[in-house]
Order: structure tokens, then sequence, then C-alpha cells
């Protein structure tokens, strides 16, 4: 089940779309600011039909 999530970068600060998979339950994974191009690393924890997207910077 994929889902639209806003998020503000770690780097630039803007708020930026990006889609999420539910279907796969909790995950973390990296994926580049679609503004600033910096790594940006997600961590997505997945509790029935809610869910939590915190990003970080790829150092942090």
């Amino acid at each position: 089940m994929l889902e639209a999530a806003h998020y503000d970068c770690p780097y630039c600060g803007e708020e930026v779309e990006t889609t999420v998979d539910l279907s796969g339950g909790d995950q973390e994974y990296i994926e580049d600011c679609q503004v600033c191009c910096k790594p940006v690393r997600f961590v997505l924890q997945v509790h029935g039909e809610e869910w939590l997207l915190d990003v970080y910077g790829e150092n942090d």
C-alpha cells in the first residue's frame, strides 16, 4: 500500500513530497532530497493503519 508523505529536508529545509510503501512494515532507507540532492535517511514505522515517518541527515 503506497501513501504520499511530506517532510522537511534536514539540509535545505524545503518541504518535499515522497511516497512510502507501507506493505513492507518498518523500514529504514536513504533517498536523495528532490530539491538539494543530499542524502536523507528515512525511518518508517508502521503500526497497523497508522504510520510515522522520521527523516534525518545521512550522518545523524
